[in-house]
């Protein structure tokens, strides 16, 4: 039988068999999505606390097919807790702040019809995302703002709980450095559209899990990926509207310093999302995605609650 094997960290989900690849690391898919150019409430502390459930039926190969295993059963949740500063220390039309993310993969059920075989591993504290970045103040319309935007320097830093004896693990046990542009525009004053564009550059892992056949290192490729979102304000309280994320890997994976080709990963999703504020400080975001257009990785469907609150 081929070899296979699989991936954990923080709140995503990787595995290959053969040429087949799910080799980058856990990014930002749909985790954020309305008025997500600017704080909501000025300068101060944030907290924020994720909490994601994914289910997937299908492992798609490089063409977009089923990978052959019996079964392709994949269901996980993930809580993830922000910490967010946004300072009064000006840099001319924009303020300085600081980002700390903590995931934990709090459970985990697979199943590949073949006892676990090739689906098997722990749950646990993911690896730790630092970012420094700079909130733009508002561009003002008549209205009220037409437009915000934000620019983020995010590294991950390999924290997470990981053992080589697991083909499954909440660390990635290599840093990757995922800065992004986010803004968000007023095409009224009611209704918004948000983007957040990231880069992704990783880092080599250098004790890679043994199901890898006994390799040095492996980095993975680099790629792209963004959320977008449009909401309408049906209320002062409430919005409503469409959301969704991309990415697709740009470079190659590297396999003991190597190109090794047919690993490259792509997905698109979109779904219905909301958002409701309690107060200036308080908001709730429930967002749903729908994968499809899946290459190298599981195609399935993701549900997310989100709190915000600002000290």
């Amino acid at each position: 039988m081929k070899k296979q094997w699989m991936y954990v960290c923080g709140a995503g989900l990787m595995i290959a068999q053969g040429a087949n690849a799910y080799d980058l690391p856990v990014v930002n898919l749909g985790m954020t999505s309305f008025l997500d150019g600017g704080l909501p409430a000025g300068p101060g502390w944030y907290l924020q606390e994720y909490f994601q459930n994914y289910s997937a039926d299908k492992l798609r190969d490089k063409d977009g097919k089923a990978l052959g295993l019996p079964k392709q059963d994949l269901d996980y949740q993930v809580a993830v807790t922000q910490l967010s500063y946004l300072s009064n220390l000006r840099l001319g039309n924009a303020s300085l702040g600081m980002n700390m993310l903590l995931p934990v993969v709090t459970r985990m059920k697979v199943d590949d019809g073949l006892n676990n075989a090739a689906l098997r591993g722990q749950t646990g504290m993911g690896d730790l995302l630092i970012g420094p970045f700079i909130q733009f103040d508002p561009i003002m319309g008549p209205d009220g703002p037409r437009f915000v935007h934000r620019i983020e320097l995010q590294v991950n830093l390999p924290t997470g709980e990981y053992d080589d004896k697991h083909a499954i693990n909440p660390g990635n046990n290599a840093w990757s450095f995922n800065p992004y542009w986010a803004g968000t525009y007023w095409f009224t004053p009611k209704w918004t559209a948000s983007f957040r564009a990231h880069y992704l550059y990783n880092g080599k892992n250098n004790d890679p899990a043994q199901s890898f056949g006994g390799v040095d290192d492996i980095q993975a490729g680099q790629a792209l990926h963004s959320n977008f979102a449009s909401g309408y304000a049906v209320t002062d309280q409430l919005r409503l509207g469409v959301n969704g994320y991309w990415l697709k890997q740009i470079t190659d994976t590297r396999i003991d310093g190597h190109d090794v080709s047919g690993r490259r990963e792509k997905v698109l999703a979109i779904g219905p999302g909301g958002m409701y504020s309690f107060s200036p400080n308080d908001h709730v975001f429930v967002n749903a995605y729908f994968e499809q257009d899946v290459e190298n990785r599981p195609d399935g469907s993701r549900v997310q609650v989100r709190y915000v609150h600002h000290f």
